[in-house]
């Protein structure tokens, strides 16, 4: 699995170049959305990027699960802060947020192995 998240952080870092370059409105739009929301407001950027993981958990989303895991390590989040934030999701959105977990725990000993 481990593999897996890898070649996802690989692949979409080669996909968001080619976004750029095919439709750069689309990329900068999103990019500058993104920007303001996910800034240090009210809110930590650590909270925003947990109640995002919790989102991706809960739509089942594996590309905002992988991402949001990934930011919310660098926002100083700890493994069991990003493992509550994905059992709230599981709360929230039943047996199909439950059976995406693995995806969390995954990326979490893929990111921490570096």
């Amino acid at each position: 699995m481990a593999g897996e998240c890898k070649e996802f952080f690989e692949k979409f870092k080669n996909d968001v170049a080619k976004m750029k370059q095919q439709i750069p409105d689309t990329v900068a739009g999103f990019g500058a959305l993104f920007g303001k929301v996910m800034q240090e407001g009210d809110l930590s950027v650590r909270e925003k990027e947990l109640i995002a993981l919790g989102i991706g958990v809960a739509q089942r989303c594996k590309p905002c699960i992988r991402a949001h895991v990934q930011k919310s390590l660098d926002a100083g989040a700890t493994k069991q802060q990003i493992l509550e934030a994905a059992s709230v999701a599981v709360m929230m959105g039943g047996g199909p947020a439950y059976t995406h977990i693995p995806v969390v725990m995954d990326t979490l000993e893929a990111l921490q192995d570096k």
